[in-house]
């Protein structure tokens, strides 16, 4: 039997590849790793090692739950964007501190004690299932509320788009229903402290509207008890009234006095002894006496129609203005009422909070591939700095 020899001409393609095991390649690289030295395996192989460990081993599943919204309020610009644009056609704009208002206090402490009522928050993620590196409090040293609001800072975040007035809200967990939930609650907190800065605004400036209308009240009142003082004390009911019926009553009067005079004038030319004269002449002065008995009532002093006039016309005008003030008070608190339900904001939800059915987090080959990378840098430039004081002492 003859043995097949090879050929020389045949290609290098046709002949037998060498087989490598894994084993064999991890020896080599670790030959490699040696010839690069120390540094290269403390500041690249061994990170690099680390993080394969922490992202295979022990990082948990980070599940996040994102919804967002948006506070509006009547006739306040939206923005620029599509959807702001789309919302202020509607008669709608991005409210102001109603948007700062609500990102902090999901973000405060006061949102984490609401959440945390029953130490839901606390056996959420002080779960035994979590990894020793996520949980919370893994070896129960510090149970503080102050280290739990630091851990929910990290798990709970906030975004705002100033363009569009879209704010993000996005909750970590390490189950898809904790941070469903908490998204949920934390929301409704947010709509709940809205509503409430309405109510509080509407029934502050109603407050502020119906005092003035109080107030108003009560002086008009005080004004009418003293005008019905003022006519009860007098007996008049207008002294500019009841002075025009006297002017008209002196004005008769006088009248007959002047042609009373004529009668005894011609009386005296005609029969000087006549029995008439006395009679006449009485009638005179009782006439004249009757006119300035009416003259002095109307301008005769201070208790005349001329004094209490002054009188009346100060707690006349007092009533009247007093009246004014209630009216422009009532415009005032309708006007109130109107404006408190027309600059009352609301939180828009534009995406429901979603319950997550796969972890986005962590970024297990990217953290991998990271480390790796920046243990790379860290090694060409302390390589570089070695290379350059040795090359300095040489």
């Amino acid at each position: 039997m003859l043995n097949r020899t090879s050929n020389p001409s045949e290609p290098e393609s046709t002949k037998a590849l060498p087989t490598v095991s894994p084993l064999s390649l991890f020896a080599s690289v670790v030959e490699r790793t040696r010839k690069l030295g120390p540094l290269f395996f403390g500041v690249v192989v061994v990170p690099t090692l680390l993080a394969l460990f922490y992202y295979g081993l022990f990082a948990s599943d980070v599940y996040i739950s994102e919804s967002r919204f948006v506070v509006r309020a009547p006739e306040r610009s939206m923005g620029t964007g599509g959807l702001g644009v789309l919302l202020s056609s509607a008669g709608w704009g991005g409210a102001g501190s109603e948007v700062y208002a609500a990102r902090d206090y999901i973000l405060s402490r006061d949102a984490l004690n609401e959440l945390d009522k029953n130490n839901d928050l606390r056996a959420s993620y002080g779960e035994r299932s979590i990894s020793v590196f996520n949980r919370f409090n893994p070896l129960g040293l510090n149970d503080s509320r102050e280290k739990l609001y630091q851990y929910y800072l990290g798990k709970v975040s906030v975004g705002y788009d100033a363009t569009s007035s879209i704010m993000t809200l996005q909750v970590r967990a390490y189950a898809a229903q904790d941070a469903y939930r908490f998204n949920t609650t934390l929301l409704r907190y947010a709509e709940n402290l809205v509503n409430g800065l309405n109510v509080r605004a509407q029934v502050d400036m109603i407050r502020l509207a119906q005092t003035e209308v109080d107030k108003a009240q009560e002086k008009v009142t005080d004004t009418a008890v003293a005008l019905a003082r003022f006519r009860d004390r007098s007996g008049i009911v207008d002294p500019g009234q009841q002075a025009s019926v006297q002017l008209q009553m002196i004005s008769k009067l006088q009248d007959e006095l002047i042609a009373t005079r004529m009668r005894l004038v011609q009386v005296r030319r005609l029969a000087p002894d006549n029995p008439q004269v006395p009679v006449l002449e009485a009638g005179i002065r009782s006439l004249q006496g009757e006119i300035d008995e009416e003259t002095a009532k109307i301008a005769g002093g201070r208790e005349s129609l001329a004094g209490s006039s002054v009188q009346y016309q100060r707690v006349l005008l007092d009533n009247q203005f007093a009246e004014k003030q209630l009216a422009a008070a009532m415009a005032a608190f309708e006007d109130a009422r109107s404006e408190a339900q027309r600059k009352q904001a609301y939180v828009e939800r534009i995406v429901e909070p979603n319950l997550p059915d796969q972890a986005l987090e962590p970024r297990r080959i990217r953290g991998v591939l990271t480390a790796f990378a920046v243990g790379l840098v860290a090694w060409g430039v302390i390589s570089m700095l070695i290379a350059g004081v040795r090359e300095h002492r040489d």
